[in-house]
């Protein structure tokens, strides 16, 4: 984070009313440096950054990167930072934002700035397919450039754990995913790695995906299905029973990372993680893991996508639409992806450039059925996030099942209207 942003912006100014451009190569510093906020502060997205960094220095060479990283999975902590600064005015040059229905918040408060001009003249609109241009869109404008189009809802586990358990194929049902577990916990590791609030809520939804189907789990959030339906009833009842076979003692502090060292270090089957996964184990050289859908998901990708906006009152917003620029191109975008773990949001990317399973996740995101999620921003506000991820929690600590689904009911009253 910059020493002064106010002092640099304060600098573009005068150089704007002495020269009636953006300053020269040879002016201050403050006014060549991209101040870049993230949550991207270790393993593979530490690394799908530094790609996109390396892309960054190379197209827009008059400008300095500066890293605004704070760490915390899924954004948890960046995000009470990120919103102190936009209430003072003093907001980075662009952020990290989740695409999809978390954008709502900074639209409506008038924080983001309209990038359609700039979708045309970088001819995002034609690199982008047509279904991600739509969700992007908000009364005729988009707000933000995709880096990347993430799976969420991916199972990953120890190969040499399951063997040594009986377990040799897939589940693909919940029930048969019960009977896994059962084994694994006859064998004494922890069955089911979690971490705290947001993955608990990803599992949850993962859950929801299987007994509701995709187009009712759809529903949950534009309206369509009641949160009090009996199919609700029944994902909170096995969702309950999950977590009879996961860490218990330590799931509420756990961060995603925490829980996948668990599956790393042998001490757990299984961990229900996004694709960026997969870049981390690659990048602590475990290789012994496997990844299937979540069971009883069947052809449903569960979607999310990491973006970045240009602020209103940026001090750098030329510096800015050259980052994003660089996000939305195709060596920005295979220097991200490729060491990110996700799948590029453009349609011309080739797939032979990527591992084996972006090879896999570019294919299924062409055929499978796809649905948004709420913990990552694609389906939620960031409030109906916040309330979930509340409710999440209370009920990891008291097991409270009816409070869970009084919450579940409440927040979408709240929430599902705005």
């Amino acid at each position: 984070m910059r020493t002064s942003t106010r002092v640099a912006g304060a600098l573009v100014s005068v150089c704007a009313l002495l020269a009636g451009a953006a300053c020269g190569a040879d002016d201050a510093g403050s006014t060549k440096d991209v101040e870049v906020f993230t949550w991207w502060a270790d393993g593979g997205e530490k690394a799908g950054l530094d790609g996109l960094v390396a892309t960054f220095g190379t197209d827009c060479a008059e400008y300095r990167f500066v890293n605004g990283a704070i760490a915390g999975g899924a954004g948890s902590n960046a995000k009470q930072v990120l919103a102190s600064r936009l209430s003072q005015g003093d907001p980075p040059d662009t952020f990290q934002a989740h695409a999809g229905a978390e954008l709502i918040d900074y639209i409506n408060a008038g924080q983001i700035e309209d990038l359609s001009a700039e979708y045309q003249q970088w001819g995002l609109t034609n690199a982008f397919p047509k279904g991600l241009i739509d969700n992007l869109t908000v009364d005729g404008k988009i707000y933000s450039v995709p880096a990347n189009i993430h799976r969420a809802n991916v199972l990953w586990s120890n190969r040499s754990v399951l063997a040594a358990a009986g377990i040799t194929s897939d589940a693909t049902t919940l029930e048969g995913f019960f009977a896994d577990l059962e084994k694994l916990k006859a064998k004494g590791v922890t069955p089911l790695a979690l971490g705290k609030d947001w993955t608990q809520l990803m599992l949850l939804e993962a859950v929801l995906i299987s007994d509701l189907g995709p187009e009712k789990f759809t529903g949950l959030w534009n309206g369509q299905t009641p949160w009090d339906s009996p199919e609700v009833g029944k994902a909170v009842d096995d969702y309950e029973r999950l977590l009879t076979y996961t860490n218990k003692d330590t799931r509420d502090t756990f961060d995603w990372t925490d829980a996948s060292k668990l599956l790393i270090d042998g001490k757990a089957g299984y961990q229900l993680m996004g694709d960026w996964e997969a870049a981390d184990l690659d990048a602590k050289k475990f290789t012994g893991y496997g990844f299937s859908t979540f069971p009883g998901n069947g052809a449903t990708f569960q979607w999310l996508a990491d973006s970045f906006v240009l602020p209103k009152d940026a001090s750098n917003a030329e510096g800015t639409k050259c980052w994003l620029k660089t996000v939305g191109g195709a060596a920005g975008q295979k220097a991200f992806n490729t060491k990110k773990g996700s799948i590029p949001a453009r349609t011309d990317a080739d797939s032979a450039d990527y591992p084996t399973y972006q090879q896999a996740a570019i294919a299924d995101w062409k055929t499978q059925t796809q649905v948004p999620s709420c913990a990552h921003g694609s389906a939620c506000s960031q409030g109906w996030q916040g309330a979930l991820g509340s409710a999440m929690g209370k009920f990891s600590s008291d097991g409270d099942k009816a409070a869970l689904r009084a919450a579940l009911v409440a927040a979408a009253k709240q929430f599902a209207s705005k």
